[in-house]
């Protein structure tokens, strides 16, 4: 058993929600205790203590919408690649890198991803991979990674149609068999769902045959996330993407959609009423310049909406960060935002882990699992349970994270990686990206 105290504990337990001076107790891969911390260590005398120096203990962040294999695009050049729209993005870039993706590039994006990850105290991640250069066998070395590195993910492949029924066969498959294996998985650290593109990418052929195939798992699949996956609907199906979804079976309690931009109203009311479950990425879709999707109306119709950053970043302040000034901006109301997307953060995103994981995550609480992080900050305005998000908006990043404690696990220490050689890691990743991006621009 250990203690992690002397510090600002932000517990996100609405009972107990901030004690100046609090510590949390750990026992095996659980939380045992919180409460002051002179107390816990008088009632836990023998256990070793990690000091947190005055600065802020809180739980881990969860991620729940993100792409490991976007690793290394960071800095690549791919030839005649200047899009000038979204389905462009996908083909001249993301297509185009994941169609030359092989094991040892997703394995490496991984642990490149997962790194990072502790680095900016993130310990559960939703992924949503592709690789088309190499499917089978990939969601399996992304979860050597994750078993590695000791972070805890949610785990599916992407499927579609966009290069044939041959390669949209073996998504199907590299699903069912990780599904299988993460359901036998007793260490509730790996799970696995079905993912998928995107509907403008899936026949209704292939989203019936996924249906059939799928071992009960939810889907996780990107939603309207430019319009033209609309118009594709409207055009093939004569009906709008939520409506097709709900009519092919895909969507419930353990699905997620992610983006969302281009649904309306109706749309929203039958998530509510199938209880499917929403990911806004508000840097991506700036980025790409997709739109802003009604995420106030959603929240407001209580879709149990998350924070994701889709491959962006792994440091969810970033995201944080984004989304308050991106929908304050799009409604032209400074004081809209304030506590929707603080709410998806660390409200629904725990949420939506409770879906799929046996034991709370992102709370610090007895029997939660002990994901804990420390951050090395210290208020230079009074600090209170009335206004904790506001000092993590305006005073904290990813990179205060200077303890990252995975499953009662100690994964960094004062900003020292235990057990993980960084160099060495991102040595690997260089030589495995410089490898890639040679066989990207061959011939192009």
């Amino acid at each position: 058993m250990y203690l992690i105290g002397n510090g600002r504990l932000v517990t996100r337990d609405a009972a107990n929600p901030y004690l100046d001076n609090g510590c949390v107790a750990i026992e095996g891969n659980l939380i045992a205790a919180v409460g002051a911390t002179e107390a816990m260590k008088a009632r836990y005398p023998d256990a070793a203590f990690i000091d947190a120096k005055g600065g802020v203990i809180m739980p881990g962040f969860i991620n729940a919408h993100n792409h490991i294999y976007s690793a290394f695009a960071r800095g690549l050049t791919i030839k005649g690649n200047n899009p000038t729209n979204f389905l462009e993005v996908l083909d001249q870039q993301w297509w185009t890198i994941d169609r030359h993706l092989l094991l040892a590039d997703t394995r490496a994006s991984a642990d490149a991803t997962y790194l990072d990850c502790i680095l900016n105290g993130v310990t559960t991640v939703f992924d949503h991979h592709a690789s088309y250069g190499e499917i089978t066998g990939s969601l399996f070395a992304i979860a050597d990674s994750a078993r590695a590195f000791g972070v805890r993910t949610n785990l599916c492949y992407e499927i579609s149609d966009r290069d044939g029924e041959e390669k949209m066969k073996a998504a199907v498959k590299e699903n069912v068999d990780f599904i299988k294996y993460a359901n036998a998985d007793t260490t509730d650290m790996v799970k696995g769902m079905m993912g998928m593109h995107a509907p403008f990418t899936l026949s209704n052929e292939t989203l019936e045959y996924c249906a059939a195939e799928n071992p009960g798992a939810g889907y996780h699949i990107h939603v309207a996330e430019g319009i033209d996956d609309l118009y594709d609907s409207l055009a093939k199906y004569n009906k709008r993407l939520i409506f097709r979804l709900h009519d092919m079976g895909i969507l419930g309690e353990k699905t997620i959609c992610g983006h969302c931009i281009y649904i309306n109203e109706a749309e929203m009311d039958l998530m509510k009423h199938t209880n499917t479950m929403a990911v806004h990425n508000p840097e991506s879709n700036m980025g790409n310049a997709v739109g802003c999707p009604p995420v106030l109306k959603m929240m407001e119709k209580g879709i149990l909406l998350g924070l994701g950053t889709d491959g962006y970043t792994n440091d969810m302040t970033e995201s944080y960060k984004v989304a308050n000034i991106l929908h304050k901006h799009n409604a032209c109301k400074p004081n809209v935002a304030w506590g929707e997307i603080p709410a998806m953060l660390f409200e629904n995103n725990r949420a939506m882990a409770a879906r799929f994981f046996d034991k709370p995550i992102g709370i610090l609480q007895p029997g939660a699992y002990a994901d804990v992080i420390v951050l090395d900050y210290d208020p230079l305005t009074p600090m209170t349970a009335d206004n904790i998000n506001s000092h993590v908006l305006f005073g904290m990043t990813g990179r205060s994270v200077v303890t990252t404690v995975i499953n009662g696990v100690v994964k960094m220490k004062d900003r020292e990686l235990i057990g993980i050689d960084k160099a060495a890691v991102l040595a690997h990743c260089r030589e495995q990206s410089a490898d890639l991006w040679k066989r990207i621009n061959a011939g192009r």
